[in-house]
C-alpha cells in the first residue's frame, strides 16, 4: 500500500481536528479546502481496492451506504442542533443529492465514456430496476406531503412513519435483488476492457485496511464540508443568492468521493460500475436519510418539512422523464450525457435565480 494512500486520511482527519478545537480562520479553510480535496482522491482509492476485492456490485454498495450513512449523521446532527430554522435541511439535501446523481453524476459519465468510446453498454434490468424504486421512494418521501398533509409539506406522525417503514422495505427489497436474487443484473459485461478485472486482487488484510481507511476518508470529507459551511454560507449570503444553494454546494462537497469514482469507471469503460454507483447512491440517500430523520423528528419533536416546492417537483418530474428515456435501451453516447448536463445545468440555474 503506497503511502499516501494512508497518510493523506491520517492528516485530513488530524486537521478536521484541529478546525473543529481550534476554530476556522482563514488559513485553516485553505488548509480543509486542500484536505478535502486529498481525502476525495484517497476515498475513490480505498473503494477501488475494497470493490476488486468483493466483486461487483458489492464494491460500489460499500462506498454507497458508508456515505449516506456518514450524511445522514450529519444531517441528523444539524436537525437537533438547529431547531426550527433547519426543518427543511433534510428536504433540500435529499432532493439536491438525487438532482446531483440523476442529472450531474450521470450525465459526466455517459459524456466521459462517449467522448472516450463513443458508445457503451449496462444492463437494463438493473438500471430500471433502480430507477423504478428511486421513483415510488421520492414520491412517498418528496412529492405525496405536498398534497396530502394537512400543513402544506409536513407529514403527519402516522404518514412519517409509513414513509419511514416503506422507504427502509424498499430499499432492502432492491439491495436483495442487488446482491442475491438478480447479481447477474449488476455485473459488468464480460467483454468489458478494464485491465482492473484481470489484476491481482489484493489480500484480506489489505482489502480490510482499506476499508478501515475509506471510513476515515469519508468522515473526514464530511466533517470538513461541515467545518467550510459557514465560509460557503457567508459566501452565499455575499452572492445574493437563496439559502438553499449552501444545501447543493454541502451535497457536491460529500458526494465528490462517488462522483469521482463513477467517473473514473466510466472513462475506463465500466458504465455499469458508473450506474450502479449512482442509482445506489440516489436510493440509499431515500433509504437510509428518510428513517432517520423521520424518526429523530418524532422521537425529539422537530419539525420537519419534507413537501417540495412547485418548481422543485417540475425539475424533478422532468429528471426522471429523462433518464427513464436515457435507460430504455441500455446503450449511451454522448447527446444523452449532454442532455442530462443541461437539465444539471438548469437545476444549478433555478438553484440561484428561482
Amino acid at each position: 500500500m503506497s503511502a499516501w494512500s494512508w497518510l493523506i486520511p491520517a492528516l485530513s482527519l488530524s486537521l478536521l481536528a484541529v478546525a473543529l478545537t481550534a476554530g476556522a480562520g482563514p488559513v485553516v479553510i485553505a488548509l480543509c479546502a486542500a484536505a478535502l480535496i486529498g481525502a476525495v482522491l484517497a476515498a475513490v482509492h480505498h473503494a477501488e481496492v475494497v470493490a476488486h476485492r468483493v466483486g461487483e456490485p458489492f464494491g460500489t454498495l460499500v462506498l454507497a451506504v458508508a456515505v449516506t450513512v456518514i450524511e445522514a449523521s450529519l444531517i441528523l446532527s444539524m436537525m437537533i442542533a438547529g431547531g426550527a430554522d433547519v426543518a427543511v435541511v433534510p428536504r433540500d439535501t435529499i432532493y439536491a443529492a438525487i438532482m446531483l446523481i440523476c442529472t450531474g453524476v450521470v450525465g459526466a459519465c455517459i459524456l466521459v465514456g462517449g467522448i472516450v468510446h463513443h458508445e457503451q453498454t449496462f444492463r437494463i434490468e438493473g438500471a430500471s430496476a433502480g430507477l423504478a424504486a428511486l421513483i415510488a421512494l421520492a414520491m412517498l418521501s418528496l412529492v405525496l406531503p405536498s398534497f396530502t398533509a394537512k400543513t402544506p409539506g409536513v407529514y403527519g406522525t402516522a404518514q412519517l412513519v409509513f414513509a419511514a417503514v416503506t422507504s427502509t422495505t424498499l430499499w432492502a427489497v432492491f439491495v436483495f435483488i442487488q446482491t442475491v436474487r438478480h447479481r447477474d443484473y449488476f455485473l459488468p459485461s464480460s467483454d468489458s476492457s478494464d485491465s482492473q478485472q484481470h489484476a491481482t486482487p489484493p489480500t484480506n488484510r489489505e482489502a480490510w485496511t482499506s476499508f478501515g481507511l475509506l471510513l476515515v476518508c469519508l468522515v473526514s470529507v464530511v466533517g470538513l464540508a461541515k467545518v467550510l459551511s459557514p465560509a460557503i454560507e457567508r459566501g452565499v449570503i455575499k452572492a445574493g443568492a437563496p439559502k438553499a444553494v449552501i444545501g447543493i454546494v454541502i451535497a457536491m462537497l460529500v458526494l465528490l468521493p462517488e462522483t469521482w469514482a463513477a467517473v473514473r469507471a466510466a472513462r475506463a469503460n465500466r458504465l455499469q460500475t458508473s450506474m450502479n454507483l449512482a442509482i445506489g447512491s440516489a436510493l440509499a440517500c431515500i433509504g437510509l436519510t428518510i428513517p432517520v430523520v423521520a424518526f429523530a423528528a418524532i422521537a425529539f419533536h422537530l419539525p420537519l418539512v419534507l413537501g417540495l416546492e412547485p418548481k422543485d417537483l417540475v425539475m424533478l418530474a422532468a429528471t426522471f422523464l429523462v433518464s427513464s428515456v436515457t435507460l430504455a435501451a441500455g446503450r449511451t453516447h454522448v447527446m444523452q450525457g449532454a442532455v442530462h448536463l443541461v437539465m444539471f445545468a438548469a437545476f444549478l440555474f433555478l438553484a440561484f435565480v428561482p
